[in-house]
């Protein structure tokens, strides 16, 4: 089931991100397959932790979501 974020939103990631944070982590090469899965699972885990901070926030009787929400979410 596609969630709502997705829906709307293609992508926000960009694979040349995708590729700067493996040669940051070491990597000499990274192939185009290993940037599309680093971005689509970077991407799902953001979706995630989005919509917890928003229940949180939410919870709070806030409509603004904060570092702290964020933070709780993605724990």
């Amino acid at each position: 089931m596609p969630s709502a974020i997705a829906s709307r939103e293609k992508g926000f990631l960009t694979l040349a991100a995708m590729e700067k944070i493996m040669r940051k982590a070491g990597a000499k090469r990274v192939s185009e397959g290993a940037k599309s899965a680093l971005k689509e699972l970077l991407e799902e885990k953001a979706e995630s932790i989005a919509l917890q901070a928003v229940k949180l926030a939410a919870h709070a009787r806030r409509r603004t979501i904060k570092p702290a929400d964020v933070k709780l979410a993605s724990k």
